[in-house]
């Protein structure tokens, strides 16, 4: 599969590319001072253009199709993971995965969107967008942590719950409203992290959490930025301006304390060392989930209320 270069990486990729080429020469002709030149050159140009990234350029690479998704997460950090199926009520939907598994040991409940690679696995996967049975799925699966008193942790990564008719008739809206109700009192540790995009309430179904994190090179937001230039614009066009004025990276989140912590990821994004990614959010949740567990039930959800309440308030 041939990489995805981003627009504003292309200066990056056309140097990686001279760098291969002069390598593939190096047995025959005396480059190596002009090689380590270039290889620092690259460098830094990558060091330069990541560390100044644009709100839109993030949301780019937070949709870079060769991110790691839920279940690559999942197997890098579990152990002895079983996938659960069904909400029990309609069916078993495949844009969200869920199940138990073992984080260092420590059984866990682990709940996230799924997105696909290709056109067939994005169609069974309905490209990350969950149907009322999904949140139905996950609440279910939230209740059978908390029956066994298991942490739960949720991976956030969709464009949106998914509009259609069938499942506007199924209950969307209810399905999610109802998520957000129970997951604000459920007595267990909650710790979700956006790994990718964060749009609306597609990502809050499953967002509510004593602690929020996300990822370096991801955006969480009540829309995305193309459906708000669409609709103050009537175009897709100010897509970039839409993005700069929602403030949806996770630095942005951060100041508003909407998050309480950023994951940071490799060089480049995720999708450049998936490995270290992973060891780094391991880590991350076995260090948050330690912090919680010290807490006592009513008090957890006591403070997961007072977080959320504190949300958006303001004064003149």
């Amino acid at each position: 599969m041939p990489r995805v270069v981003l627009e504003f990486e292309k200066p990056i990729f056309d140097l990686e590319q001279k760098i291969e080429e002069m390598r593939s020469l190096s047995d025959n002709l005396d480059i190596g001072d002009e090689l380590v030149t270039l290889e620092k050159k690259v460098q830094q140009l990558r060091e330069s253009i990541y560390a100044n990234l644009t709100r839109w350029q993030k949301v780019q690479l937070a949709r870079h199709p060769e991110r790691p998704y839920t279940l690559d997460y999942i197997q890098m950090m579990l152990t002895d993971f079983i996938e659960l199926h069904g909400d029990r009520t309609f069916g078993d939907d495949r844009a969200i995965v869920g199940g138990f598994g073992k984080l260092d040991g420590e059984p866990v409940m682990v709940i996230g969107h799924q997105k696909g690679r290709d056109t067939k696995s994005n169609l069974f996967r309905n490209f990350g967008m969950p149907q009322p049975e999904g949140y139905r799925k996950a609440l279910r699966l939230m209740k059978l942590a908390v029956k066994f008193n298991r942490p739960i942790i949720t991976l956030v990564d969709t464009p949106g719950a998914y509009p259609g008719i069938g499942a506007e008739e199924r209950g969307q809206a209810e399905a999610i409203a109802r998520n957000l109700f129970e997951m604000s009192r459920l007595p267990v540790p909650i710790i979700v992290v956006i790994i990718g995009e964060g749009a609306s309430g597609g990502a809050l179904g499953i967002g509510v959490g004593d602690r929020i994190l996300m990822l370096e090179n991801t955006w969480y937001s009540v829309i995305a930025p193309e459906s708000c230039s669409s609709i103050l614009w009537r175009s897709w066009e100010f897509k970039e301006q839409a993005a700069e004025a929602l403030r949806l990276t996770a630095p942005d989140l951060l100041e508003q304390k909407i998050i309480d912590r950023i994951v940071p990821e490799p060089l480049g994004g995720a999708h450049r060392n998936p490995t270290e990614i992973g060891v780094t959010l391991q880590k991350i949740l076995i260090e948050e989930l330690a912090a919680l567990q010290k807490i006592k039930p009513d008090r957890l959800v006591d403070k997961r209320l007072a977080k959320f309440s504190a949300m958006g308030v303001w004064s003149e």
